[in-house]
């Protein structure tokens, strides 16, 4: 005897339940996109689904989940999926939906509100060349791997090179105001590099790099991240002065080559931290040497500038800074980063994946919230 028609109604949503949109991570049927799902007499399934704007560029990958879950749901013969656009007033619902307030708010920056749990970290370097942007992509692909939800920001604004890095060659798709930032090996990602034609130079000043660094902070649906990741560009110019304005909490990774050139070069943009009241949470030595095939290491760009630049900050900052690691020079690194498939994915177990590791072990640990939370405090007596 077959089952009811309510229960395989029933099991149909469960199993729509369980498709989540590509790119905002969450549920469809949550998100408001399934118009319909009916079952006919034959079996087959119809499902009309929402999709937030036409041309949606992961409409096949929506059909394939769909059909999938959907199929395997006893009784059900068939899928048939047909798509439709969002209404302007679907959207902005869905747009309010995910902020979590009014549409016509004023879109804030979460990471700069007072109980998010993001750790945010600005990766920078006082000088170009020094591997800031490849140590930035295989460190949010080692914490993603790891299970945590990341983001990376490429602020680094005339010299973007993420997405290439994340192998994120998708483009951000527009939901009313707000931007869904395309995914790669399980890291969100922005870069102005992803809204210029072709190759295409950036010529902005001061004022418009401040206007794009805050849209992609605040008009970006990021989720609930655990780490987000910016790459900054090398010194102390405009964006960094931005990045303190509008992430006062974040906080600051040096990277440097061991040349005593880059450290003293890498000294002076971890010293900006004086001026911002950031915390630098470390140093990272890249290129510190290059293993030769008879197991010892040829020392390229010279030896102990990870060390001297983590000790002239300790002294600077008056704080510990730590040296978090040391990166071995390898060629892999850069041909899986041109390939856009991070080392640490790529090749694991090699000397400089195993280093970007053991960094990102140090720095996966989720901020946590002491908002709403009781302290166990009692007025002290008189």
């Amino acid at each position: 005897m077959s089952a009811p028609v309510s229960t395989v109604e029933d099991a149909i949503q469960a199993a729509l339940a369980t498709v989540n949109d590509p790119e905002i991570r969450r549920p469809i049927t949550e998100l408001g996109m399934v118009r319909s799902a009916t079952i006919a007499a034959s079996g087959v399934v119809r499902v009309e689904l929402l999709l937030t704007v036409a041309g949606c560029p992961l409409k096949d990958k929506l059909r394939t989940d769909i059909t999938t879950a959907v199929a395997a749901v006893p009784g059900v013969t068939g899928v048939e999926i047909d798509f439709g656009v969002m209404s302007p007033e679907q959207r902005q619902s869905l747009q309010s939906q995910l902020r979590g307030g009014g549409a016509t708010e004023e879109p804030v920056i979460p990471f700069a509100q007072p109980g998010s749990r993001t750790r945010v970290y600005a990766v920078a370097s006082g000088k170009g060349g020094v591997g800031k942007s490849s140590v930035t992509v295989n460190l949010a692909a080692a914490l993603a791997a790891r299970g945590l939800s990341v983001g990376v920001v490429d602020a680094d604004i005339y010299g973007h090179s993420v997405p290439r890095m994340l192998g994120a060659d998708g483009r951000p798709t527009r939901v009313e105001d707000m931007i869904m930032p395309p995914q790669s090996h399980g890291v969100k990602v922005i870069s102005i590099g992803m809204f210029t034609s072709g190759n295409a130079a950036v010529v902005w000043r001061g004022p418009m790099l401040h206007r794009a660094l805050q849209q992609f902070l605040a008009d970006v649906y990021w989720g609930d991240l655990d780490v987000l990741l910016l790459d900054l560009p090398p010194g102390t110019g405009d964006v960094a002065i931005s990045l303190a304005q509008l992430l006062p909490n974040s906080e600051i990774l040096i990277v440097t080559t061991p040349q005593t050139a880059a450290a003293e070069v890498a000294e002076r943009a971890g010293a900006i931290a004086l001026q911002t009241h950031q915390r630098v949470v470390g140093v990272i030595e890249n290129m510190s040497w290059l293993e030769l095939p008879d197991g010892s290491r040829m020392e390229i760009f010279g030896a102990g500038g990870g060390t001297a630049v983590a000790e002239s900050l300790s002294r600077t900052i008056g704080a510990q800074v730590p040296l978090l690691g040391q990166i071995p020079l390898d060629t892999r690194v850069r041909e899986a980063g041109d390939a856009g498939n991070p080392i640490v994915l790529a090749e694991p177990e090699s000397p400089a994946a195993t280093a970007l590791g053991t960094i990102a072990d140090r720095l996966a640990v989720r901020r946590e919230s002491l908002l709403g939370k009781p302290l166990g405090l009692k007025p002290a007596g008189r």
